[in-house]
């Protein structure tokens, strides 16, 4: 779409490199390929082998552990352009990046570094992120997973729900509560004790793998504790402070698929002996959706380069993803509404990213948590333990 307040002007040419070899890899899947992937309820063929390929892996980790050393606007353009295919795709890589590779290079050991940095980089292991629990979503200190000692390391207990990527991971990050409070531990997914379940009959972000964890006397050796976790609760935290960075910018990725489409159409359908978009009730819908995008792009575009000077603060995200949530959703179902019956056909991509967006919308913190978050920050009282 039209780059109407040249933001694009303010992109290092690496970052708009990023953003123009994501947008290839994504558009040579096709509307089709994502629209099958949604029907089957699978990851688009080849997914991790591409975005690998691609370099997104490790994209603003310190080439000294492996990483691109690329900034936060090249992450955050990536994942703009991955959610412009579809939802799943994004929650793929945000889960393999922000939620697994970030931890291990910021709580991990140096071995687990050497060890593990490398293959989640290359693609060559998958990676999934245990926190929320059946009865334990938005306030996960509540969980009741746990990690006993035992001799030579811990053994683990509890379930995870949810859990994107959990079939397909060779690895699992567990949070669980230690006697001397929440840490992370690696677990290996052929560990004894340790099942996976996949979860079916979803009607939104069909094309993302998610599953349900089940812990049983699950060993673990003291050498997969993540030892910097010891902060406790606040380094899970840290974590989705950054896959919600990518939130916002995928979320209008998705919101720039569904405006793009309802400009095309109603250019294009004729009703009343003219085109839909000569009316002026569409002109206004239209507008709407253009400027929520505009001004969405311009926040995404400055928290990332507050990420990039280290002066963001949890604060800031929590502002970004809710409100490019809120609008993403809002757009969708303008564009539903334009297209009328086609609409709703997966021959379109507006109804699919629709339906992804009510979970992009609920997880990493529901709009609810991100409100209170803010309203928190404004008002110095908390309205939430």
């Amino acid at each position: 779409m039209e780059d109407f307040l040249l933001l694009g002007e303010q992109y290092s040419e690496e970052e708009k490199l990023i953003q123009q070899s994501t947008r290839q890899t994504v558009q040579s899947w096709g509307n089709n390929g994502f629209a099958q992937a949604y029907e089957q309820g699978l990851l688009p063929d080849k997914a991790f082998e591409k975005l690998a390929v691609l370099g997104l892996f490790g994209l603003t980790l310190s080439p000294q552990i492996g990483g691109a050393g690329a900034t936060y606007t090249a992450y955050g353009l990536a994942c703009q352009e991955l959610e412009r295919g579809d939802s799943g795709l994004r929650s793929a890589a945000s889960v393999q990046n922000s939620l697994c590779i970030y931890p291990i290079a910021l709580f991990g050991s140096e071995e687990q570094q050497k060890n593990w940095l490398p293959k989640m980089i290359s693609g060559e292991v998958i990676w999934c992120f245990g926190l929320t629990e059946p009865d334990a979503g938005s306030d996960p200190s509540s969980m009741r997973t746990t990690a006993t000692p035992v001799e030579k390391g811990w053994s683990l207990n509890g379930s995870k729900m949810w859990i994107t990527n959990a079939t397909l991971a060779h690895l699992a990050i567990i949070w669980a509560k230690t006697p001397s409070g929440i840490q992370g531990f690696l677990v290996p997914t052929d560990s004894k004790g340790f099942s996976v379940k996949a979860i079916h009959h979803k009607l939104s972000l069909r094309a993302s793998d998610t599953g349900e964890i089940s812990l049983d006397n699950c060993f673990i050796p003291e050498a997969n504790r993540l030892p910097k976790t010891e902060q406790g609760l606040s380094c899970a935290l840290k974590c989705l402070t950054q896959a919600r960075f990518g939130i916002a910018w995928g979320a209008m990725g998705a919101a720039m698929a569904c405006y793009e489409t309802a400009l095309e159409y109603t250019q294009t359908r004729q009703q009343f002996g003219r085109p839909l978009a000569g009316f002026q009730l569409v002109q206004k819908s239209l507008v709407d959706m253009f400027t929520e995008i505009v001004k969405t792009q311009a926040v995404n575009l400055q928290v990332a380069k507050l990420m990039d000077a280290k002066k963001a603060s949890y604060i800031h995200v929590s502002f970004a993803k809710r409100n490019a949530c809120q609008q993403a959703l809002k757009i969708a179902r303008e564009a539903r509404n334009l297209l009328g019956a086609n609409g709703i056909s997966g021959e379109y991509p507006v109804m699919r990213h629709l339906q992804n967006l009510e979970t992009v919308f609920t997880y990493e913190g529901t709009d609810n948590m991100h409100t209170l978050i803010i309203g928190r920050h404004l008002t110095e009282l908390a309205a939430f333990e």
